[in-house]
Order: structure tokens, then sequence, then C-alpha cells
């Protein structure tokens, strides 16, 4: 409905006109270098003025990875720019982290020159009528820049964060500290560091100053961050502690300084499925927005940094619709918005099926006065825990990105929660079902024998005996205590929305340590005891679109941490690309082939194209062989058809479906790809065991005996991981794929680190797999073992496929004699001999492989060559026509490099001889 009245009242389009491409000049860095901005204007034809949207990307992205929202805009009506941020991709400058005196001063200075053009529509001299759109990055610069521009007539703004200091040291809410109109405690004791998102930014950088142009400077360790922020960072990660200097810098780059100053309506959007900016930072950006009397709507999503949201299209047309109102079509502030005043999504499935969409008129906070709350017995009130020496082992509860492969249905509960460094507080069975939508709360009296107590708090859903993770999400807690005298707090816990079906149970899981977070070093233990129920913020909604909230007996719990998400305004361009793949259609004519790759194109950020339009496919049946040199693009290829990176263009489908990440098919193929990973502390059996629950499926389906026989450990299966040797690992992680008994199985140099013994006990495994009509994808270089236990093979070659086959096409041809000699022919001789045969008509070429083996490629019959090799003397035990696979894969390497190769199909043994013959001519 909103996209027809949207459509509606839009002004006819002119035809499109191209972006055109400026460079602006700005504020030059501290150390003077003057710095330039990479800038596209999206204009108007029509000879009209119209108004304008400025759109900004996401860290490490450019003006590139919005370019498909900028033509959607402009469609729409709207003049467009966009811009490569500072120290983002063509653009000069370092990145200061949306420094208001950079980054948001550019913004500014974008404003100024769009002003100044033509089709721009101004409220005043100098005043274009604009609103301003971005997504993490951008986001906060949308925000921003409203709070120190007043000419921004709206904003939507994404994923993105209220302070900077709070998001890299996250302290959940305890009662005890005081709110400000934010509704956040400023860090006084910040909380653990968020070391492997902060890492992640900095990869960011690398990536942008690799993809960077002329006007770029050089990269560093520090990619193209500011020297100031590298160094600060860079203490914080050795120390796990930030310095006042980097939590004021932090704060002062962050939207929350300047909100009391946003007059500009503003669509917050912020996703559950992030576990770098939460809930709990849009909800400080709306309430700061909402005490300043700004119109301000909130809209929750599935999605967010660590997975794409269900609803992309609807959170899309709901982010156009804010912009046209207050900006195309110049809606006072007064008016009424023009969508709800918060949405929020409910079963949310990581698998990709739609959730179910709420309304409410107006944005009810994360708990207080305004929302009512319902109680859950605990039947668990006591635990205790320690903290290791060290922080290692680390408990595996947030991973980032783990939503976007499944993580509403995951179960990593042993990998969570760790012999001895965990508590686990279980609730009594809900007497009625509700929906938690935001932070539920408990309150836990802490005892310890160090000054701070460090936890992390996860909630979980008892399915029998195995909990289960609806989000991947922890509330980090940091409590300073008095050694040995217990300190009462209330803890806010990870805002999501939880369905809580009538007697269903719930665990609150209280770990000492957690891998994504800096953890402390010094030993400790810890003492909880809990009061006697877990407190849920509700009220009740109505399904987006009108009608009750599934009956009048129907609650839904609303809570504590909430707001929105607009990822299809995130402006990481890998989301992009992965929601393109997920459209990729089925196929049903492919529906009983285990695997097709077709045109695959991959180029990585420097411009190489590691792989370069790949076609082949894998039969039922088939033991294939994923042959090449080291850079022919074979594991690249294998990421791809496992979905864990995506491609420029081209297709894999499995049996028919698409595959991206996440994809539900996936649940069909197993694979080893580039070594296995295992939890050390854990046992081979206890890792296969938790990899298996994390499917979400029966454990009976597992048959693990079968691939324990496989792993041939004995009784080492029972002994930890760290114990084992490389051999030991690579075989265990052949079984960990063969769970299940997937109907593809797709291994990357599975022998590599095992025994002679143990390689030939892999051939008959192997073998035996595919001919129950399944299907075995092997990359390997060990060319004999590939020879011995494949049935096909495609070769790999400079990113393309430049031959595939049976085997036995391969290595068979008629053109190709194979001559065996006794022992004892002194080499001068058999020198001799060869060049003597070489002379002879019809031969082309006779290569001595072995002091008792010739290779004599030639036109005349089989028998004249043996005949010839008789008469020369030569005492002759044997003869075939078969050569080795390596000759084969040296021959058409060797012709590829040699740039007579065309890239063909063509698997024929003649045309293979003849590739030889030209090699060896030349």
């Amino acid at each position: 409905a909103a996209a027809a009245a949207a459509a509606a009242v839009a002004p006819a389009a002119a035809p499109a006109a191209s972006p055109e491409a400026a460079r602006l000049s700005v504020r030059p860095e501290p150390d003077g270098t003057a710095v330039t901005l990479d800038v596209s204007f999206w204009p108007q034809s029509d000879g009209l003025k119209h108004p304008l949207v400025l759109l900004a990307h996401g860290f490490g992205g450019s003006k590139d990875s919005v370019a498909d929202q900028a033509k959607a805009l402009q469609d729409r009506g709207y003049v467009v720019v966009t811009w490569s941020a500072r120290g983002h991709g063509a653009s000069g400058g370092r990145i200061h982290l949306n420094d208001p005196a950079y980054e948001i001063a550019d913004a500014r200075a974008l404003l100024d020159a769009a002003a100044k053009r033509a089709d721009v529509e101004l409220d005043a001299a100098g005043d274009p009528r604009a609103g301003v759109l971005g997504g993490s990055y951008g986001g906060a610069l949308g925000l921003m820049l409203a709070g120190a521009d007043p000419r921004v007539d709206a904003v939507v703004s994404a994923i993105t964060w209220n302070d900077l200091a709070d998001a890299f040291f996250p302290q959940a809410a305890l009662s005890a500290a005081p709110t400000t109109p934010a509704g956040r405690t400023p860090i006084a004791t910040p909380g653990p560091f968020k070391q492997v998102w902060a890492s992640t930014f900095f990869l960011g950088s690398l990536g942008s100053a690799a993809r960077a142009g002329g006007g770029a400077p050089a990269a560093t360790s520090c990619g193209r961050f500011d020297p100031t922020i590298c160094r600060l960072f860079v203490q914080a990660s050795e120390t796990g502690t930030p310095s006042p200097a980097l939590l004021a810098l932090l704060r002062a780059h962050s939207p929350r300084p300047t909100l009391t100053r946003v007059t500009a309506p503003t669509m917050l959007v912020q996703g559950i499925a992030d576990s770098l900016f939460g809930l709990d930072q849009a909800d400080a950006n709306a309430k700061a927005l909402a005490a300043a009397g700004t119109p301000v709507a909130v809209r929750w999503s599935d999605g967010g940094h660590d997975g794409p949201s269900t609803h992309e299209a609807e959170e899309t047309e709901a982010g156009y619709a804010w912009l046209d109102h207050y900006v195309r079509d110049k809606a006072p502030r007064t008016s009424a918005p023009p969508t709800e005043g918060f949405v929020y999504p409910t079963a949310a499935n990581r698998r990709g099926q739609p959730s179910d969409l709420w309304s409410l008129p107006a944005y009810p906070g994360l708990g207080g006065s305004t929302v009512s709350t319902t109680t859950i017995p605990l039947a668990t009130t006591r635990g205790g825990m320690v903290h290791p020496p060290g922080g290692q082992p680390a408990a595996l509860v947030a991973v980032p990105a783990l939503s976007a492969l499944g993580g509403g249905a995951l179960s990593t509960y042993q990998i969570a929660a760790l012999p001895g460094q965990s508590t686990a507080l279980d609730t009594d069975p809900v007497e009625k079902g509700v929906t938690v939508v935001g932070s539920p709360t408990v309150r836990l009296t802490l005892t310890a024998d160090t000054p701070t107590v460090t936890l992390f708090a996860s909630l979980w859903r008892l399915n029998g005996d195995q909990p289960v993770l609806p989000n991947a999400l922890v509330a980090p807690i940091r409590v300073p205590v008095t050694p040995g005298k217990p300190t009462t707090v209330t803890v806010s816990l990870p805002a999501a929305t939880y369905e809580m079906p009538t007697g269903s149970r719930w665990r609150v899981l209280l770990t000492t340590t957690e891998s994504t977070y800096s953890n402390d070093r010094t030993p400790s233990r810890v003492i909880v005891e809990a009061a006697a129920q877990l407190s849920v913020p509700t009220s009740v909604g109505a399904p987006l679109g009108g009608g009750s909230a599934g009956g009048p007996d129907t609650e839904t719990v609303i809570a504590a941490s909430v707001l929105a998400a607009l990822l299809v305004l995130a402006a990481v361009s890998a989301l992009l690309r992965r929601r393109r793949r997920r459209l990729e259609p089925s196929r049903p004519d492919l529906a009983d082939v285990p695997l097709v790759v077709d045109s695959l194109v991959k180029t990585y950020a420097d411009g190489h194209r590691a792989v370069d339009d790949v076609s082949w496919r894998a039969e039922k049946g088939q033991v294939v062989g994923l042959l090449g040199p080291n850079g022919a693009g074979k594991t690249t290829t294998m990421r791809m058809v496992m979905g864990l990176i995506s491609s420029d263009s081209g297709s894999v489908h499995v049996l028919g479906e698409p595959v991206h990440a996440g994809a539900p098919v996936l649940g069909r193929v197993g694979a080893l790809i580039e070594g296995p990973g295992f939890l050390p502390h854990l046992t081979g059996r206890a890792n296969l065991e938790a990899y298996w629950a994390a499917t979400g499926r029966a454990p009976e389906e597992a048959r693990f005996d079968e691939a324990l026989d496989v792993a041939a450990l004995g009784g080492a299966v029972d002994r930890p991981v760290k114990s084992y040797s490389h051999g030991m690992k690579q075989r265990l992680g052949i079984a960990q794929a063969m769970l299940g008994m997937p109907d593809l199985l797709i291994l990357d140099e599975p022998t590599n680190g095992l025994d002679p013994p143990q390689i030939a006990a892999m051939r008959p495994i192997l073998r035996r797999y595919a001919e129950t009509g399944r299907t075995v994808v092997v990359s390997s270089h060990l060319l004999a073992e590939v020879e011995m236990t494949c049935t096909h093979v495609v070769v790999m070659h400079a990113g393309r496929v430049i031959t595939q086959g049976a085997v036995a096409d391969l290595v068979d041809s008629n053109d190709t004699t194979i001559v065996d000699l006794a022992d004892g022919v002194a080499p001068d001789r058999l020198a001799a001999e060869a060049a003597a045969l070489r002379s002879r008509d019809g031969i082309g070429d006779v290569r001595v492989e072995t002091p008792t083996r010739l290779v004599v490629v030639a036109d005349v019959p089989r028998a004249e060559v043996v005949l010839a090799a008789v008469e020369a003397g030569l005492p002759v035990v044997g003869v075939s026509s078969r050569r080795h696979l390596e000759e084969v894969f040296l021959g058409v390497i060797s012709t590829a490099q040699g740039g007579t190769g065309t890239g063909s199909d063509d698997t024929s043994g003649s045309s293979m001889i003849e590739r030889l013959r030209q090699v060896r001519a030349r």
C-alpha cells in the first residue's frame, strides 16, 4: 500500500540522466595534506528543480557501494549525491571515524556544493531541500550531520551507533546506574573490549586502502586510519583496556553529543542480528531525539551486521516513504508520519523464511513506567564459576555473522557453556505464552575474590537436553565489587525478540569469558545468586497491516532494547552481493544433479581475477578431482561453491537449489575447506557432537559410528584435540564433513598431513561413498592419488578451466605408446635409440620417462612402433597406451602457460597429445 501511494504522487520521471563524476576539495589533513573527495551527482534531466538526498555508504565501502540505491532514488525524482568518504575508495585523506571536523564537515561541504546546482530545489539561498540516508558508518554520519547542520530536512539512519565508546566497550545496563535523557549511562568503568569487531574495522580500512586510487595515501599497518586513532586502538588491543583519550575520541565521534540539536524527522532502523551495534544503541538515539521533540519512528529488522533481513523490500520502501513525506512532499514536522511509530519482527528465521511483523503506534522504549512486565519464576538460583588464568579457553557465543549462517536455529551450547566457566539459571515452564521483544532482566548477587567481576550473559531455550540459542548475542557485564562481599545488580539481557510458548523453559547462561571480546587475564572465582524470577517487559502489538495480535489472550512482550533495521541501506557491499545471490532462482531441471558451477567470476579488491568464467558439474556416483597449480583458483571456487564468499557473477546450484550464505540446501553438503577447525580443549568425539548439535538435526541422523570409522582415531577420539597431530586433526575433519552422510561431499586437500598408509586407506572410503549414489569433490595437488581415487577431473589454470573429463579418457590415447623395457639398458644407449626412433617417419616424439620406459608419440600403428624398438635391439617387455594423469596435467598446464591453450573443454586423447606435441616442438 505504501509503495502504491508513493507511486501515485511521484512526479512523472524524465529519462534518467547518467551520474556526473566530480572532485570536491575539502579540509586538508592535520599534517596539511590536501584532500579531495570522489563524488557523483545523480541529476534530473527535465529542467526542473528537485529535492536532494545525500546517500552515505558503510565502512570500508565507497560511492559504488550505494549506486543501486542512488538509481532508485533518482527514479523517484531526487537529485542524489554519492561520495566515497574521506579515506575510502578513490577519495583522499585518512579515516577519522566520523570526526565532526572532517567527515561531518565534508558532508556539509557537499550540501554547499549541491545548493549551487541548477536542478536542486532550495528552501532558501544556500539551503537545499535535503534528506540524508545511510547505514552503519553512513547512518551515524546522517544523524551527526543533522545535528550539525539545520539544512537537513529528514534522516533515515540504519544499523548504527549512539556512542562509539559504548559500542566497542559495552556494559550491559545495570539498575544501580543513573540514567541520562538518552537512556544510557556514560561509561565510567568501560566494559570488555569488542576486539573481533575492532579488528574487522581495521581490515575494512586495509581493504579500502587496497582499492584506493591515486589520490589515496599509501596503505600502512593501520590501513588508511588517522595515526592517532590507530595508535589508541592498537593500545587498547594490546591491553584490553581503553585509554581516557580513546574513550573521549570515540564519544566525540558519535551522534550522542549532537542529538539534542537534531530537528529533522528521523527514522531509525536497527537489527536484531547485530553483535556490533545492538538495539541498545538505537534505543539511546530514539530517546534522545524524542526528548528534543524530534519526530522519530523506529523499525526493527531480523537482519543487521550479522546477517541479511528477510524484509528488505518493506524496509527499503519505509525509508523511501519517510523521505518522500518530509523532503519531497514537504510535510510539516507536526504531521502524521508516513509509517508506523514502531515495527518489530517475531519468529525470525535465519534460514531465509520471512519473520512476522508487528506494529505499535509509538516506540515504547526499553522498559520503565511505559511498559508493563511479566515474570517467569527461576528454578535454579545459585551457581559458581571460575575465570581461567589468561582468559583461555574462551566461550563462543556471540560470533559475528553467525546469524547469516543460520544462527537463529543453531545450538552451540557445548562451546558456550565451558565446564567450570559458566553458570546456568533455569526457569520454570512458562505458564502463558508470550513474545519477548527487547531485553529481559534478572537480578543477581555476585561475590568474587577480585575487585572486578566480568561476565557475559545470554538467553537460551531449553529444547529437551539440548539448549538452543535463538539470537547469537551476549550482554557483557563488568561490576566493581569488594572482594569477598556480595554486590547486587539488575542486569539487562541481550535485546532481541524471543518466542516463549506455553510450557517452554529458558536458561540464563553466565560465562566468565567470550571469544569475541578481550578477556581478563587474571584468574578469579565468582559465586552467583539470582532473585526468584526473570522479568520481561510486555506490550500488545498488532500484525502489520491491521488486525489483532493473535487473539485476545495473546500478549506481545516488548522490552528494554529496541530498534529497527533498514538493511537495504546497509552500505556494506558484501551484504548487497549476498542479497543478489539469494535471489538466484531454483532450477528444477537440475534437481538430480548434485553440483552445477556455471560461469563463476570472482575478482578481488586488488583487481586480481581469481576465477574467470568457470563452469563444470559433478554427477551422482562421481568422485571429481579439482586440479591446478597454486593460484589456479581452486580454493576460491570451492569457497563460492559453499557460499562462504559471493561471486561477482555466475551461479552455483546444488540439487537444483541456488547456493548462498545460509542456504538451506547446504544442509545436504559436507565440507572440509582450508583445513579443519576444532575447539582444542574438547575431545574429538565432543567436537563432532558439538558440530552436529549446531545443525539442529536429530542426533540419530549423524551416524557418528560411521564417521568415527573414517577418522580411525581409536581411543584418541576421547582425548582433547589439542593433543592431536596434524594428520589426526585432518582425519577428524574429514569425519566431521561426512556426518549425516550428505549428498555432496567437498574436500579441500583431504590427504594433507596423512601418511602413505592413511592416504591409501582413504581411497576406497571415498570411492564407496560415491558408489552409494552420492558425490565427492576433491581438490588436491597429489596427482597420483587423484588418478587412483577420482573418476573425473577438472583442471584449472590462472582462474580458468582448461580441460575436464573422465580420468579413463584423459589418460588413454591411441596416439601414444608406452614401451616398457627390461632392466640394464645403459643410459647412453637408451638415449641414442630414442633419438634414432625419433627420426623415423610417422614418429613425432620419443621421451625417456625412466631407465625402463619410453613414451612414444606417433601417427603410425602401435605395432610398427614396437617393431622399430625391437629392431633397434631394445629389450621390450611390455606395451600399453595408458599415460599417467601427471603427464596429462603437466601437458595442458604447459600449453596454457605457453599461450597456445584455448581454454576449450576438448578432452579427447588425440587433442591432448597434439597439445603435448606443440609444447615439445617449442
